[in-house]
């Protein structure tokens, strides 16, 4: 059976606007006491196997792009792993997700990441289910809807890992803020969806809302922080059916200060005030040959353009800074093919590059390294649509060590998810 792009809320908005009675009919007889969530418990584990240590690959790092992408790192008092991070065995996360009708008007979701590490609210927001004429709004924190992949959680991935533009650009995390976003439904015989967001702008690999001082002397503010809400995102997605094949087109742009703190990074400690922008441009085509055999084609394209002012310590001095101009035009795409034989088997491959590093200091290049390539294969098998188990091989050419030499990265990785409780329908 062939999936929908229109949600719940969509369909409900459109019944609401022909016949605006019914929300006071159903306000009547409506027992929220009735409406008992859906509760579910994600686990995900992994085995991994690279050619490298541990404590070579936490200090690789892709030049002028971003650092810390593999295993886990620490800015300030945040500390962060990736899933996968280890050699050897990972708990990667369990996942606690709730889901239920507030009254007819309001659906309330909840997600919870449990790891090692501490436990986090994932996501927590609101959405409205009865404005009519095709619009609606959510609130709170949540997973923005730039792009293809950003708004999807890691257990529906088609691979065991985040793509290699998305997690340099953004982080492992993407664009996860508290905010509010509007989204406009336009009545057209195909899916034509209109979105903006206002989020705070946290994302500490691209904006970030932190004033920045010397760590020497944390009560002189060099730089203050931005006023919030700091980020700005807008996109349109486009989608329609060619006979057995469905089509998913989007355009995407999120605009924001940027205040990114590194300076008590253990290597080359600094930090860069500007404005950030990112571009980006996605296309999924999705061909079903039955109920579960399909081709899937999936492409994003991300550039980023931060402009601002690099702050960088003089030597054997922590209490002050010299500055630059800084400014970066980076772009990178990732493309992926997924067959699904059943509803049991599927393969697939994955291309990721950082095709272009400009990172331009003093009106000069910096000639950084370009074409950053990581290439991925995984073969998964799924008992049922609760257990999958997967095989990944990546072979990574775009991280460096501190000596400025290429390292190449192979790892190995066996992952295991399982879902138990009720979950529901994930788009398409």
């Amino acid at each position: 059976m062939k999936k929908t792009l229109l949600s719940l809320a969509a369909l409900a908005a459109f019944a609401h606007a022909q016949d605006g009675s019914q929300n006071s009919s159903f306000a009547d007889a409506f027992s929220q006491s009735a409406f008992i969530p859906d509760i579910s418990l994600i686990l995900d584990m992994s085995y991994v196997n690279r050619n490298l240590k541990d404590e070579e690959v936490a200090h690789l790092e892709i030049p002028g792009v971003a650092h810390g992408l593999i295993g886990g790192h620490s800015h300030g008092e945040h500390s962060h792993s990736t899933v996968n991070a280890s050699n050897g065995f990972n708990l990667n996360y369990a996942e606690l997700a709730l889901h239920s009708s507030v009254d007819p008007y309001f659906d309330l979701d909840a997600v919870f990441h449990f790891s090692e590490h501490g436990v986090e609210i994932e996501e927590g927001y609101f959405t409205t289910n009865a404005i009519p004429y095709g619009f609606r709004i959510r609130g709170g924190k949540f997973l923005s809807e730039f792009g293809y992949l950003n708004n999807r959680h890691h257990h529906v991935w088609d691979f065991a890992d985040m793509p290699l533009a998305y997690q340099a650009f953004l982080g492992g995390h993407g664009i996860n803020e508290i905010g509010a976003q509007l989204q406009w439904l336009a009545p057209t015989p195909l899916y034509w969806m209109f979105g903006i967001e206002l989020l705070q702008g946290k994302n500490e690999q691209m904006f970030g809302t932190g004033a920045i001082a010397p760590a020497g002397d944390p009560e002189t503010i060099t730089v203050s922080s931005p006023d919030q809400p700091n980020l700005y995102v807008g996109y349109t997605k486009l989608s329609g059916d060619i006979g057995d094949t469905t089509l998913l087109g989007g355009l995407s742009i999120a605009y924001g200060d940027s205040r990114i703190d590194h300076l008590e990074d253990e290597e080359a400690p600094h930090a860069f005030a500007g404005t950030s922008t990112l571009y980006g441009a996605d296309l999924v085509v999705k061909h079903y040959f039955d109920s579960y055999s399909y081709l899937k084609w999936q492409s994003e394209w991300l550039y980023r353009d931060l402009d601002g002012t690099q702050y960088n310590y003089p030597p054997d001095d922590t209490t002050q800074f010299n500055s630059i101009t800084m400014r970066k035009k980076q772009a990178g795409y990732y493309t992926q093919l997924v067959y699904a034989y059943d509803q049991n088997w599927r393969i697939g491959g994955r291309l990721d590059s950082i095709y272009q590093n400009d990172v331009i200091a003093e009106s000069t290049n910096k000639n950084m390294p370009e074409d950053l390539n990581r290439y991925t294969a995984m073969i998964d098998y799924s008992t049922s649509e609760f257990a999958r188990f997967r095989l990944q091989y990546n072979h990574n050419t775009a991280l460096y060590n501190e000596e400025g030499e290429r390292q190449d990265v192979n790892s190995l990785i066996f992952q295991v998810n399982m879902a138990i409780g009720a979950h529901g329908a994930h788009s398409f």
